[in-house]
């Protein structure tokens, strides 16, 4: 009987997916190995090379393995671990759609920082990211910097910021984030004395919840990044 036109049959390419995923799941395959050639992938599951290719794009757009050409030990598809790719990839093409309301991004930006933001106050080990956000700071600070600089520095501050609770979870969903905070961020302000005018305050802010992060102040840094991201965005997108 063929396949009812109401349920999608099964595409080939699923079965290396569920293999694949079933093979890291029980450490039979590493970050760093090689999967195995297309040919020998074909073979054992049945379906054509063409398939194998699909499956391999896909867990490249996933950042679940790093594709290239030739003939040497970097050649082939190789297992790596980059969960940001997939999600920042996923979550712009449905900003795109306006599946996601700006309103929705920022709540869950405040409920993903704010957390962050009590943890990162209560283990403020890594001196290094330390270093970089107050790096962060001293740039956004510079009174020459352009419009859209200061955006791409703002995104990497609250990502870096995010980062310091140690989970690793939040911290790939905070770089997917990256690119979309960018972007509505940037579009929001529509002149440039409207930024002229905003712009102190959120280097104000930005200074306020470094300084409760490094003061140990977890409830404090949680305020000051709530109040931080819904002062922008009732400059900018009042919402409801």
């Amino acid at each position: 009987m063929p396949d009812s036109p109401l349920i999608p049959a099964a595409r080939s390419y699923e079965a290396v997916l569920s293999r694949i995923e079933a093979e890291l799941r029980d450490g039979k395959l590493k970050v760093g190995d090689h999967l195995p050639g297309e040919r020998a992938m074909a073979l054992a599951h049945g379906i054509s090379r063409a398939s194998v290719r699909d499956a391999i794009r896909v867990l490249d757009v996933m950042g679940v393995v790093r594709t290239s050409v030739g003939s040497g030990p970097q050649s082939g598809a190789v297992v790596i671990a980059n969960p940001s790719a997939g999600l920042a990839s996923t979550l712009r093409l449905h900003m795109a759609t306006n599946h996601f309301p700006v309103a929705d991004i920022v709540q869950t930006r405040i409920m993903m920082e704010t957390w962050a933001a009590v943890e990162a106050a209560q283990h403020v080990h890594d001196t290094a990211k330390v270093a970089q956000l107050q790096q962060l700071l001293l740039a956004m600070n510079a009174t020459d910097l352009g419009r859209e600089e200061f955006h791409v520095l703002d995104a990497a501050f609250h990502v870096l910021l995010s980062s310091l609770a140690g989970n690793a979870v939040v911290t790939a969903m905070m770089e997917s984030l990256r690119s979309a905070i960018q972007s509505y961020v940037s579009a929001a302000i529509d002149s440039e004395e409207r930024w002229d005018a905003i712009v102190p305050s959120l280097r104000q802010q930005h200074e306020a919840i470094v300084a409760a992060v490094l003061a140990h102040d977890g409830g404090g840094a949680a305020d000051a990044l709530k109040e931080h991201i819904e002062w922008f965005h009732a400059q900018t997108h009042p919402l409801p």
